[in-house]
């Protein structure tokens, strides 16, 4: 391994999560907004617990309950006289339906004067739900969904009509109060009504749209499921407000300022990657190819989100697997690497929150008698990555606006 460009990767990693905390985001949000009646706070996602703190810390008593639903691990104290709840992800589970109707309970019976804060996250989408079919059904689906390579708009365009708070039905509930929604975006060109299922959105998406996903990926559903794809959701929401004020984009600014400090020259090639992540791999290792004999040290950048379809039963995410495919085309490169990871700190069902190849890492796993393509048929990138040390490990972050890749050409 590399030790130097492993190096630049942590802090590349460390200071691009940094700059992106929601904290201040939250503050910039409610700086000059008014509050005429009384403040509720429901904070749903990954993000949740870190952005209703900053709220508790902006606000104070003035907000006179809330509820907090994240992912396991994710709640890191008390916070005022909020009621947190940890709860499933990807996959939604019993302590997801129970936060939900905990914030559903707080929002009855509000009135115009009142206010509904609104604090919504990635991952809102299985951590706020109320399911509208049987709780099991809705885990199959949402398994079917990720293991067969939809994309996340897709996903949720699905998910959006089997619930009662998605696609804007929570603001439906909270009304005639008013919503003021703060979000921090973890889809490709921050679409509302897909971030999160959109629960204070109106529904961009239609009936049609639903059946032509279920259609293409030959979704199993039973009658209740079928007929539900048919009902439309809200397409217009007249109490409620919104702030986008976190995205990908200010993930690879970060990430390009860090890369610049240390030498680099920083290339955004986009902040709205959206493909299989073996694809993502190959093309960025074929680009660093493309530089190999170029004199200035260079940092290819790329945010979104790409997507892995399951061929096989192995240990890992979109990241380890985006790394990992790009080993083989950087094999023997001294002076190259590539790493990619989830802000959120988590990648697939494992505890990295990505993955780091370089030139050695093809070799050191050929030497172990470990075929990258065998690996990647499997989907079992953790433990080949575990291997070589190529796991990026950051614990929960508290945040979560997509991935960055990054290819680096010293």
């Amino acid at each position: 391994m590399n030790a130097l460009l492993r190096s630049h990767a942590d802090q590349i990693v460390r200071e691009a999560i940094a700059a992106v905390q929601p904290d201040a985001a939250v503050r910039r949000a409610l700086s000059g907004l008014d509050f005429p009646g009384r403040v509720l706070l429901v904070a749903a996602g990954k993000a949740a617990w870190r952005m209703a703190k900053a709220a508790s810390d902006c606000l104070g008593e003035r907000i006179e309950a809330g509820v907090v639903v994240t992912k396991y691990g994710h709640v890191m104290g008390p916070v005022a006289n909020f009621s947190c709840f940890e709860a499933g992800h990807p996959v939604p589970d019993e302590n997801s339906f129970k936060g939900t109707q905990a914030a559903l309970d707080l929002v009855k019976g509000l009135t115009e004067q009142d206010t509904v804060l609104f604090l919504l996250s990635g991952g809102g989408s299985a951590l706020f739900e109320k399911p509208l079919v049987n709780p099991l059904e809705l885990q199959d689906i949402t398994g079917q969904l990720l293991a067969c390579g939809a994309d996340i708009v897709e996903i949720n365009t699905i998910r959006k009509r089997l619930s009662q708070v998605k696609g804007g039905r929570f603001a439906q509930l909270c009304a005639p109060a008013r919503v003021e929604a703060v979000i921090l975006s973890d889809i490709v060109g921050d679409p509302l009504d897909m971030i999160a299922s959109g629960p204070a959105c109106p529904d961009s998406a239609t009936a049609a749209d639903a059946r032509r996903i279920a259609e293409k990926y030959r979704l199993r559903l039973s009658p209740q499921a079928r007929a539900l794809l048919d009902q439309e959701t809200p397409k217009e929401l007249h109490n409620v407000h919104t702030q986008i004020n976190g995205s990908v984009r200010e993930l690879c600014a970060a990430a390009a300022q860090t890369c610049e400090k240390l030498g680099y020259t920083p290339i955004l090639l986009t902040d709205r990657l959206c493909c299989q992540a073996r694809e993502a791999g190959s093309f960025l290792a074929s680009i660093l190819k493309s530089h190999g004999n170029d004199e200035k040290p260079l940092a290819f950048i790329a945010g979104g989100e790409t997507v892995v379809k399951l061929t096989g039963k192995g240990l890992g995410g979109r990241n380890q697997e985006l790394a990992l495919a790009a080993a083989a085309g950087i094999s023997g490169m001294q002076n190259a690497a590539v790493f990619s990871v989830g802000s959120d700190g988590t990648d697939g069902p494992t505890d990295a929150a990505g993955g780091y190849v370089d030139g050695d890492t093809c070799g050191e796993l050929s030497a172990q008698g470990v075929s990258i393509d065998q690996v990647l048929q499997e989907n079992d990138a953790y433990h080949a990555l575990q291997k070589t040390g190529g796991l990026i490990v950051t614990g929960p972050t508290g945040t979560n606006v997509n991935d960055a890749a990054v290819a680096l050409l010293r």
